[in-house]
């Protein structure tokens, strides 16, 4: 039987309009990154988007709102959001990324419809004063330990390639295990002129290494997802972090950088002798 890859599509709902200072995120006005902003999208197109996704094969869809953290008028928005797609669409994992949350919050987006709640750790405790001063690591593994407690999947990852030290690789991972997380997203930093951190300090080799040794960590019976960077590190060579223990992906667009057409990324599944999941992992 072939390996399946479950594959996750993200949609910006809100984009741009994030006061943190975090150093690897266009989001953030702080940078004025040359991305699209714009407040709430309407719910028909999301719904609209939804569809688009599950035709090309996601049983994973995001909900991404920019900002440290829901609010009133946010919770509110997504979990009408995401009734509007449970009534349309079908066997589509909704899954929740909206920062900071408590577990008054989270259960109400359980109520409407969310399935899995994606929070990051992104970095190391110790690394992360390092990128961001506006909010703590502890708020974020507060707000995974928070979705545990709901009853919510947690989809919790980080992004690798910032500056930080292999202890503080070792370190994320580590953490990030110490959740049990449902899923988890690798994301490999992209660069961008407008932000403080100016390169990415990771190699596939590297890359590689850190996709098995979060498999060793998680185990096998979990989503281990190659987001962010995937088209840069990866590009024609997808075979090696499926190999390495990948068992899940991101396709077509990011937050505000644009991935590979999801038609290409199929044909590149089905060339490498892989299937696309069609069924949600318990």
């Amino acid at each position: 039987m072939k390996k399946e890859i479950f594959l996750c599509a993200i949609n910006n709902i809100l984009s741009g309009t994030c006061l943190e200072d975090c150093k690897f995120c266009t989001q953030s006005v702080r940078y004025h990154a040359d991305i699209e902003r714009y407040n709430y999208k309407s719910i028909e197109t999301i719904v609209d988007e939804a569809k688009r996704a599950k035709s090309h094969g996601a049983l994973g869809y995001c909900l991404v709102t920019a900002g440290k953290g829901l609010d009133d008028k946010k919770v509110d928005f997504v979990a009408r959001a995401a009734q509007a797609i449970k009534d349309e669409v079908e066997n589509l994992n909704l899954i929740a990324c909206n920062g900071t949350a408590s577990v008054e919050q989270l259960r109400y987006l359980k109520a409407h419809g969310i399935d899995s709640y994606n929070h990051n750790l992104e970095t190391s405790e110790n690394y992360y004063k390092t990128i961001c001063t506006t909010h703590s690591w502890s708020e974020r593994y507060e707000t995974c330990q928070n979705v545990k407690e709901v009853g919510l999947q947690l989809c919790s990852g980080g992004i690798f390639g910032m500056g930080e030290s292999y202890e503080d690789r070792a370190s994320l991972l580590a953490s990030i295990a110490s959740l049990n997380p449902e899923s988890t997203p690798l994301n490999f930093y992209h660069p961008n002129a407008a932000l403080p951190i100016k390169s990415r300090n990771i190699s596939r080799d590297e890359a590689l290494e850190i996709v098995r040794k979060a498999r060793s960590l998680l185990g096998e019976d979990r989503l281990l997802m190659v987001a962010g960077g995937r088209e840069l590190l990866f590009d024609g060579c997808e075979n090696l972090m499926f190999e390495a223990g990948a068992n899940s992906m991101v396709i077509g667009n990011y937050l505000t950088t644009v991935g590979d057409d999801p038609e290409k990324d199929k044909n590149m599944l089905e060339k490498l002798g892989y299937g696309v999941a069609t069924t949600c992992h318990e």
